[in-house]
């Protein structure tokens, strides 16, 4: 009877074993990115996405520089940097990278799209690329300096990342081609609760509409899909999975996996006396 007894509690120590083995690895399973991808062998080429620069738009704030051989020259250009306050709230902890912890420094694209640059006058930017700006504004400049250069970026590039991400918060990008996973990556990765499948980005339309976006991150075709790089004022919400215990079992399958070997070994020490 007390052999049947030990026979027993061990097959089921072995089943709980076996069961929680497969439970952890369908967890991994379901939060690996790119499963598209072989982890051997040779690997396909991911079609390449055609980058379109961002263009400017109205309520952007633009980082205007010109320098000349005299710095005093076009210092009073410069000093039109001033700094704005910005009105993102962040939920992000880092110093470094999020919009309330920083400000927005340059010349505001007002409603006729529109930069007002001291001693240049009204340009108007709106709709053009920063290199297309550029352009435009050392044309101004030349009637008033001689070997000069010109540099025009955005000051407030801002991404939105929340949801289940370690590090939700708004972010200033410091260049203008960022991709979704550069995003991610600024927020701290998806937590284990963050669906990889579903993952929705919310575009902002020149007329002020929003364009939804789905972006499955198990599969590597995004990094050839048009929304791949973002747009200025693009916010990404990762949704949450509907059970969180099921992202969850690795972990705990961990510890019941390792209570029931100490089990298995109590009794086979049971056994021998």
């Amino acid at each position: 009877m007390r052999k049947s007894l030990i026979k027993r509690f061990c097959l089921f120590a072995s089943v709980l074993y076996l069961s929680f083995t497969i439970v952890s690895c369908s967890s991994v399973k379901k939060i690996k990115y790119f499963q598209d991808i072989p982890d051997s062998g040779q690997l396909k080429t991911i079609a390449k996405v055609e980058y379109t620069p961002p263009v400017i738009k109205v309520d952007d704030i633009l980082t205007v520089i010109v320098s000349t051989i005299d710095p005093q020259n076009t210092a009073v250009i410069n000093l039109g940097n001033v700094p704005v306050s910005s009105t993102g709230t962040s939920l992000s902890s880092s110093s470094l990278a999020t919009a309330s912890q920083q400000v927005s420094s340059g010349y505001l694209v007002d409603k006729n799209g529109e930069i007002e640059v001291l001693i240049l006058g009204k340009i108007k930017v709106a709709g053009l690329t920063t290199s297309e700006a550029t352009a435009k504004i050392n044309e101004a400049a030349l009637k008033y300096y001689k070997n000069l250069t010109v540099i025009v970026r955005f000051a407030n590039f801002k991404i939105s990342v929340t949801g289940e991400v370690l590090k939700p918060g708004v972010y200033v990008m410091p260049n203008e081609k960022v991709s979704v996973l550069d995003a991610l990556a600024l927020a701290g990765d998806l937590t284990i609760f963050g669906k990889r499948e579903n993952v929705l980005l919310i575009r902002e339309n020149s007329d002020g509409s929003k364009t939804p976006y789905r972006i499955n991150l198990k599969r590597s075709d995004i990094m050839s899909a048009p929304y791949f790089y973002l747009r200025q004022n693009d916010v990404i919400y990762v949704e949450p999975r509907k059970a969180k215990s099921d992202a969850t079992d690795a972990s705990q399958a961990k510890y019941i996996t390792l209570a029931a070997s100490v089990l298995s070994i109590l009794i086979i020490i049971a056994t021998r006396k």
